[in-house]
């Protein structure tokens, strides 16, 4: 009898699998590499991709679409996500194909620890081997990266990305739009504003207005001028 519940629950699953409709990711370059693995491994088929141009580079055999703002009705029969990591464009793309399609899908890699008290939003992205713990809230287009860490309580607000291996203590905010790059740390409590860029291994003690850019251990606000040797 165990034997034939537990046969009856997996054609139900799979039934339940196909169902879905396929996915196709808008961007298709590094970034939604990682994308289509996450997808891939939550058990989702994906087989298209839109994308400025064709991608002569189609390591995972998918069938161009074209741009995604031209092949609206087209993207009717999938699910999408938008593999794009610049928070700016990402957000951009999201609110002209939510118009028309309704929500992305989220893509949370099943070696991802997730609470289940986590409130998430549309478009979210959390990979292998991040850990999100209880009462944390992701706006809708969040990243969550490899091997990030957001402790309780976290607010993560929309098209916010936290990069690889960063660490964010209990009760952080950050806001959207905001990058939070490699290893950097944050303790627990500060507030950090929108559309701030947050350097790698960076160390934050401090609260952090809209529209810095952080650097350093401790922290420090890289000014203008300091800014303009880095691209020059």
């Amino acid at each position: 009898m165990v034997f034939a519940f537990f046969t009856v629950r997996k054609i139900q699953i799979q039934m339940k699998s196909k169902l879905k409709k396929p996915v196709a990711v808008v961007g298709y370059s590094g970034h939604s590499y990682v994308i289509i693995d996450i997808l891939l491994s939550a058990g989702r088929i994906v087989t298209a991709y839109c994308d400025a141009e064709h991608k002569d580079k189609n390591p995972y055999h998918l069938n161009y679409l074209g741009k995604e703002n031209e092949v609206i009705n087209s993207l009717k029969a999938f699910d999408y996500f938008i593999g794009v990591g610049h928070n700016g464009i990402r957000k951009k793309i999201y609110t002209q194909l939510a118009e028309h399609l309704g929500k992305p899908v989220n893509a949370i890699h099943p070696n991802a620890v997730v609470s289940a008290s986590v409130e998430m939003n549309h478009g979210i992205m959390i990979s292998a081997n991040a850990t999100i713990n209880p009462l944390v809230t992701l706006g809708q287009g969040v990243i969550c990266n490899t091997s990030c860490s957001i402790d309780h309580e976290c607010v993560i607000e929309e098209f916010a990305h936290i990069a690889p291996g960063a660490v964010l203590c209990g009760n952080v905010k950050i806001g959207a739009g905001t990058f939070v790059g490699a290893n950097a740390v944050i303790k627990q409590g500060i507030i950090v504003g929108k559309n701030v860029t947050i350097g790698a291994g960076t160390v934050v003690i401090r609260d952090i207005p809209d529209n810095m850019m952080v650097v350093g251990n401790p922290q420090r606000i890289l000014h203008k001028e300091e800014l303009r040797k880095l691209v020059a």
